[in-house]
């Protein structure tokens, strides 16, 4: 079973950075798109950013502009950059991998971002 960690999260002012990892096991890693994921309380998950095995990209309205997904398959690690954060995107932070939409792996523990006014 391919298991997910992602680090990277903490407690950040608004403008401020962060970058995120996220680490899966397995030998599959580089033939999947791979998404970041967030969930903030009493909300649903929702998808953030992904990234193609050609490494074409996708993101949601919201961070459009502010962050930046890449990936560095020798390492099975996806990277989420990002810059000029907000209050509302403070969340718990989740990878996954992609197949045709819908998720492929059990979700990892997840990174904290919480970015203060």
């Amino acid at each position: 079973q391919v298991q997910l960690v992602e680090s990277g999260g903490g407690l950040v002012q608004a403008g401020g950075s962060l970058r995120l990892s996220c680490t899966a096991s397995g030998r599959f890693f580089r033939i999947y798109t791979m998404g970041w994921f967030r969930q903030a309380p009493a909300q649903q998950r929702e998808l953030v950013a992904t990234i193609g095995t050609r490494d074409s990209t996708y993101y949601a309205d919201s961070v459009k502009g502010r962050f930046t997904i890449s990936r560095d398959n020798a390492k099975n690690t996806v990277y989420l950059q990002m810059n000029s954060l907000k209050p509302e995107d403070t969340a718990v932070y989740y990878c996954n991998a992609l197949l045709q939409n819908a998720t492929i792996y059990s979700w990892g523990q997840g990174t904290q971002v919480t970015v203060s006014s």
